[in-house]
C-alpha cells in the first residue's frame, strides 16, 4: 500500500512539475480569456469507479462558442490531456443551436454550456493537466488558450457539490446518445445526395412515440459536406424530409451522420449510408462532370493540355535529349517507332502510377493533389543533382553519351526513362492547362480520374511519336552537322536555368539551408567528376565514396528539415502588399463582413504562378486597385503540402495550381478567373459591381 501510495506521489509530482515547466502556474483550476471563463465541474472526492466530470464555460451576454462542427465560421475547442492518472475518456458534446450571423450560420452554444468527459483513476489521487484551446465569438472572435489542473482524492464514495453536480446533469442530459439503443422515436427511411443541384436529403419516419412530438432539430456530424444552415423540411402524415446544402465541390461520401434533437433530449446517428445520386442523364450519353462537362470532352481537354506542354520550359529540356537522338546519323529509320512508343509507354505508365497513387491516397481520407510530388524536398533535391548533370555534360565537363546518357538518352531503356522524367517535370506546368480537368479527376470515379491522367499523357507523348512515326516529319529537321554541337552547348542553359528554379523551390520548402546543401551536393559531383578525370591510383574510388557521402548527407539533411517544419511559408513574405497566408477562420470573418475576397492559390514550383504574382498581382496598379476597393488578399502557398488549402482546392473543384477566387462582397458564393491572368481581368471584377 505504501509503495502504491508513492508512486501515485510521484505520478502527482510529475504532472504538476509538467504544467509548471509549461505555465509556470502550479495552481491553475481555472482558465480565463476575453469574455469567457472556464473551471472544472468535478467532485471535491472522486470514488475508485468511472464518473463524468467536464470543464464549463462561462461566457460573456451576447458571446458564444463552438460545438464539435463549429459551421461556417469559427472553430470547435480542443482539449489536449498532456496527463492523467487513470483512464480518460472522450469528450461529450450536448447538442448545439444554430447561431446565424450575417449569411453565415454557425453551430454552438448560447451562453454557458459544459463540455464532459468520463475519467476512471487508477491511483490514490485523481490528477489531470490539460492544455486548452477556444474560440469565442460575437460578431468578431477572439481565441484564448490555458491550461488546467485538477488534483483530488479518491475515497470510498465521490462527494459533489450540489451546484455543479446540478450543472454536470443538466448537460449530461443534452448529450446525445445513440440512435441504436431503441429510445430514438424515428428511424431513418432514406438517406441520398440529388442528381440536380448540390443537395442531400434526409428522411424520417415517425415510430410509435415520434407520431406525437413536433419537427426535431437536424443537425450535420460532417462539416465537410454540408453546410450548417437550417435544411428545408417538408413534413408528410409519418415522414419529415430534411434537405441540406453541400458544401460546394464537396465529393458524397460513402456514410455521414447526425444529430437529431427535439430540444430535450439527442441522439446521434452514426455511418448512416449514403445513396448515390441516380442521373438523368440518357443512357447513351456520360454522365457530366464538374459543372456539366462531360467526360469524353475532360479527356480532349487532357489530350490538348498535354500536347502543349511539350513547348514548356519543364519539359523541353528533357526532350532535347531525344532530339540529338532523331536527328543524328546514328539514328536509322527502323529502330525510330520503337523508341517512340517506348518513350511514350514511359509517359504512360508514369502518369498512370502517379494518378494510381493520388487515388488511392483520396480513398484513405489524405488531402492531396496533382504536383504533390514536388512537395517533397528530396524529390526536388533529386531533380536538381539530375538537371545539374545533364546541364555539365550538355557545356562539355564530360561525355554524356557513354554514361547517364546512355540510360535518359540513346539506350535500350532509356526512351522509357525520358518518359518518365518528362512527366515529373512537367507536373508544375499542367495548371494552365489543366485545371478544371484535374480538379474533376479528384472527384470523378476512379476509372474517370485515370482516364484524365492517360489523356494527359497521351497529349503529352503524341508530337514525339508522330515525329518517330513519319520520316517525312523528320526530313524537315536541319541535316545533321556541326550545328548540333552548337545547340547542344546552347541547350545546356535552360538546365542551368531549371537547376536555379528549382533551388530556389527546395529554398521554399526547406528555408536557406536547401540552398547551401544543393550547392554542396553539386560542388560534390563536379569534384569528383575532376578526381576521375585524373588517373592517380584510387583516384576513382574516390570520386564514387565522396559522391555516395554527398548523396546520403543532402538527402537525409532536407528530410529532417522538411520533417522538421524548417520551410519559410508565406507568412514571412505574404505580408507585403496586403497579402495573408490561407485562414479559413479569418476568410469567413471577411466574408461576414461583406468585404471582398481574393485568394491567390499558388505554389513556388509553379511557373505560372510566379508570373501572374510578378507581372499582374503585384503590379502597382493592380494592388492600388485592390487597397482602394479594401480587397481582403490571401496568398495560399501550396510549396508544401497543406491539408487545408489542398481541402479548399477540392472545395472548388480543383487539385492544381494556379487558381484565383474573387468572393464579390456579401457573396459566399466565389467567381474562379482564368489561370492566365491578365490585369483587365482584375479590373473587370469591380467594373461589374
Amino acid at each position: 500500500m505504501a509503495l502504491k501510495s508513492l508512486a501515485g506521489f510521484l505520478f502527482s509530482f510529475f504532472l504538476w512539475g509538467l504544467a509548471f515547466h509549461s505555465h509556470g502556474d502550479t495552481t491553475q483550476e481555472t482558465a480565463s480569456g476575453d469574455h469567457v471563463k472556464v473551471r472544472w465541474l468535478a467532485p471535491d472526492t472522486f470514488a475508485g469507479g468511472t464518473e463524468t466530470i467536464g470543464f464549463y464555460f462561462e461566457v460573456d451576454p451576447g458571446w458564444h462558442v463552438y460545438w464539435r462542427n463549429a459551421g461556417d465560421s469559427g472553430a470547435a475547442p480542443r482539449f489536449d490531456f498532456v496527463g492523467a492518472s487513470g483512464d480518460v475518456g472522450d469528450i461529450q458534446w450536448p447538442f448545439p443551436v444554430r447561431l446565424p450571423i450575417e449569411h453565415l450560420t454557425n453551430l454552438g452554444y448560447e451562453g454557458d454550456v459544459a463540455y464532459l468527459f468520463s475519467v476512471k483513476p487508477d491511483a490514490s489521487r485523481m490528477e489531470l493537466v490539460v492544455n486548452l484551446e477556444w474560440l469565442v465569438c460575437k460578431v468578431d472572435c477572439i481565441p484564448g488558450y490555458g491550461t488546467m489542473i485538477l488534483s483530488r482524492p479518491v475515497a470510498d464514495a465521490a462527494q459533489w457539490s450540489l451546484e455543479d453536480k446540478a450543472l454536470r446533469d443538466r448537460f449530461a442530459a443534452r448529450v446525445p446518445e445513440s440512435a441504436d439503443t431503441g429510445n430514438f422515436p424515428w428511424t431513418v427511411a432514406n438517406v441520398s445526395a440529388m442528381s440536380a443541384g448540390d443537395s442531400l436529403q434526409l428522411i424520417l419516419e415517425a415510430g410509435e412515440g415520434g407520431k406525437q412530438r413536433s419537427v426535431p432539430d437536424v443537425f450535420p456530424l460532417d462539416g465537410g459536406l454540408l453546410t450548417a444552415k437550417e435544411p428545408q423540411v417538408e413534413q408528410a402524415e409519418n415522414t419529415i424530409r430534411y434537405t441540406f446544402q453541400r458544401v460546394p465541390g464537396a465529393p458524397v461520401t460513402p456514410t455521414t451522420g447526425f444529430v437529431v434533437s427535439d430540444g430535450e433530449r439527442a441522439w446521434q446517428l452514426d455511418d448512416v449510408e449514403i445513396e448515390a445520386a441516380s442521373s438523368s442523364a440518357p443512357a447513351s450519353q456520360p454522365a457530366p462532370v464538374d459543372g456539366g462537362q462531360p467526360l469524353w470532352l475532360l479527356v480532349l481537354a487532357a489530350i490538348a493540355g498535354g500536347a502543349i506542354l511539350n513547348l514548356m520550359p519543364c519539359v523541353f529540356p528533357v526532350l532535347s535529349i531525344k532530339l540529338f537522338g532523331l536527328v543524328g546519323p546514328e539514328a536509322e529509320a527502323s529502330g525510330r517507332l520503337k523508341e517512340g512508343l517506348r518513350y511514350a509507354a514511359g509517359v504512360l505508365v508514369t502518369f498512370a502510377a502517379l494518378g494510381a497513387l493520388l487515388l488511392i491516397l483520396r480513398a484513405g481520407g489524405a488531402a492531396i493533389g496533382w504536383g504533390f510530388q514536388l512537395q517533397s524536398a528530396p524529390v526536388v533535391l533529386g531533380l536538381i543533382l539530375l538537371f545539374w548533370v545533364m546541364a555539365l555534360s550538355f557545356s562539355g565537363l564530360y561525355e554524356f553519351g557513354h554514361h547517364l546518357m546512355n540510360l535518359a538518352g540513346n539506350s535500350r531503356g532509356g526512351a522509357f526513362v525520358t518518359g518518365v522524367l518528362a512527366v515529373f517535370v512537367a507536373a508544375p506546368c499542367t495548371g494552365p492547362f489543366m485545371g478544371a480537368a484535374l480538379g474533376a479527376a479528384t472527384l470523378l470515379p476512379a476509372y474517370g480520374a485515370m482516364a484524365i491522367f492517360l489523356g494527359l499523357g497521351i497529349g503529352l507523348a503524341l508530337p514525339f511519336v508522330l515525329l518517330c512515326a513519319f520520316p517525312a516529319l523528320l526530313n524537315r529537321l536541319p541535316a545533321p552537322g556541326p550545328w548540333m554541337e552548337t545547340l547542344r552547348q546552347f541547350l545546356a542553359f535552360p538546365l542551368y536555368a531549371t537547376v536555379i528554379w528549382l533551388m530556389w523551390v527546395l529554398g521554399r520548402l526547406i528555408g536557406e539551408s536547401g540552398w547551401l546543401i544543393s550547392a554542396l551536393l553539386m560542388l560534390s559531383v563536379v569534384f569528383a567528376f575532376w578526381l576521375g578525370r585524373h588517373q592517380f591510383r584510387g583516384s576513382r574510388w574516390i570520386a564514387w565514396l565522396l559522391v555516395l557521402a554527398a548523396l546520403v548527407m543532402s538527402f537525409g539533411a532536407v528530410s529532417k528539415l522538411q520533417q522538421n517544419g524548417s520551410g519559410v511559408k508565406s507568412a514571412q513574405t505574404e505580408s507585403a502588399g496586403g497579402w495573408q497566408p490561407y485562414n479559413r477562420n479569418a476568410i469567413n470573418q471577411a466574408l461576414a463582413r461583406n468585404q471582398a475576397v481574393f485568394i491567390d492559390y499558388t505554389a513556388a514550383w509553379c511557373i505560372t504562378c510566379q508570373v501572374n504574382k510578378k507581372l499582374v498581382l503585384e503590379s502597382e496598379d493592380v494592388e492600388a486597385l485592390f487597397r482602394d476597393n479594401d480587397v481582403f488578399l490571401v496568398r495560399a502557398d501550396w510549396t508544401d503540402q497543406d491539408p487545408d488549402i489542398t481541402r479548399a482546392l477540392g472545395e472548388l473543384g480543383r487539385n492544381s495550381v494556379p487558381v484565383y477566387a474573387w468572393y464579390a462582397p456579401g457573396e459566399r458564393t466565389p467567381v474562379l478567373l482564368p489561370q492566365i491572368l491578365k490585369a483587365e481581368m482584375i479590373e473587370a471584377l469591380f467594373n461589374q459591381e
